[in-house]
């Protein structure tokens, strides 16, 4: 079967090929050495330095370090220029608190609302995530565990609960990255991810947002006993 531009429907089911900006690229590079501790909480971004590196010019870093900044994750200081923004043991339970009551209501939606493909598609990013576990790859463990938060919230379809979910989820994925440091902190994280996969995939909203507020919590605890 074909549509009028000459295409299968199969053809049509694969997502196109994307080319990203450099300003993506750059962005990722430096938010990634925010996540893994090479630019340090509190320390200044030394533009010509991290430029250097990183291989680029200052005027696409500097657009970069604006994204971040929007993000929570660098704050820019008049004198000072751009500081890799330091959080409190307050500031994480703060942001916790509400991460977690933002990630239940976004669960028990899903589990109520969410078509079988968005569910497929979030049980095809935890065998990603499972298998980056198997070969301790962490960073790219990392980002697909965040990516599974953010994809239970968007499949609740609510597009205000995922813009403030997504805005400060950015602001501590520094700290949520340390939090898995050492093979029991890591291995505690990843049952407790293997516990809302299960509750997801039964569509049990209150147990899935029972397993969301346990990990949340634990994650508060991991996270705090390295700050």
């Amino acid at each position: 079967m074909t549509n009028e531009a000459g295409m299968s429907s199969e053809a049509q089911a694969y997502p196109r090929i994307t080319r990203r900006t450099l300003h993506e690229e750059v962005l990722e590079r430096l938010r990634d050495m925010i996540i893994e501790g090479r630019l340090a909480p509190g320390q200044r971004i030394n533009e010509g330095a991290v430029g250097a590196q990183l291989g680029v010019s200052r005027t696409p870093l500097r657009e970069a370090i604006k994204t971040l900044a929007s993000e929570g994750l660098v704050e820019i200081q008049p004198a000072k220029g751009a500081i890799v923004r330091k959080f409190s043991a307050h500031d994480l339970l703060q942001i916790l608190e509400v991460l977690k009551t933002l990630e239940q209501l976004g669960g028990r939606i899903a589990c109520a609302q969410a078509s079988e493909e968005s569910i497929a598609a979030i049980k095809a990013l935890h065998d990603q995530m499972m298998a980056l576990y198997e070969t301790r790859d962490r960073l790219d463990y990392f980002k697909l565990n965040q990516a599974i938060h953010s994809a239970i919230v968007a499949a609740s379809g609510n597009a205000v609960l995922v813009e403030m979910h997504g805005t400060l989820q950015a602001r501590i994925k520094r700290l949520r990255f340390i939090g898995n440091e050492g093979p029991e902190k890591w291995a505690g994280a990843v049952a407790e991810h293997e516990e809302m996969m299960d509750a997801l995939l039964k569509r049990d909203g209150e147990a899935l947002a029972a397993a969301i507020g346990r990990h949340m919590d634990s994650t508060l605890v991991r996270v705090r006993d390295v700050l």
